[in-house]
């Protein structure tokens, strides 16, 4: 297992969904953001007291964007070939095994991850331990 290259810390400034106004009280209004757009609305005019709206303040540093606690990225795998893609770049990247997989191409790809030391995200599921 590869360990990750030394990164500034990471800090999510805001991890908590932004929901759509109102979608807490009405069916109908899904929760999936939507911005504003009534001349009175409260939510749009920034009130004290009201949810806030999505800004660009609310971003990530670039730097640690899309990173993982452990300090990788996830990189989608769906076959041997993708994990020899990773073999330069096991500080910065972490495999993924997509859930479409099967338990046999699983195993070829963790033992293909090992051998490269590479860091496999998800390498317990869909595969038994032999009885």
């Amino acid at each position: 297992m590869a360990a990750s290259a030394p990164h500034v810390p990471i800090v999510k400034k805001r991890t908590k969904r932004f929901n759509r106004f109102q979608s807490d009280r009405f069916m109908r209004v899904g929760a999936s953001w939507r911005k504003p757009k009534g001349i009175d609305n409260r939510v749009r005019r920034r009130f004290k007291g009201t949810m806030v709206m999505p800004s660009i303040g609310f971003g990530s540093n670039k730097k640690t964007r899309h990173m993982m606690p452990s300090g990788h990225k996830a990189f989608l795998v769906r076959n041997v070939k993708d994990v020899e893609l990773l073999l330069m770049h096991s500080k910065t990247y972490a495999a993924e095994i997509a859930s479409s997989v099967s338990s046999k191409k699983r195993i070829d790809i963790i033992a293909k991850a090992k051998q490269l030391n590479v860091k496999v995200t998800n390498d317990t599921a869909k595969v038994r331990s032999q009885e």
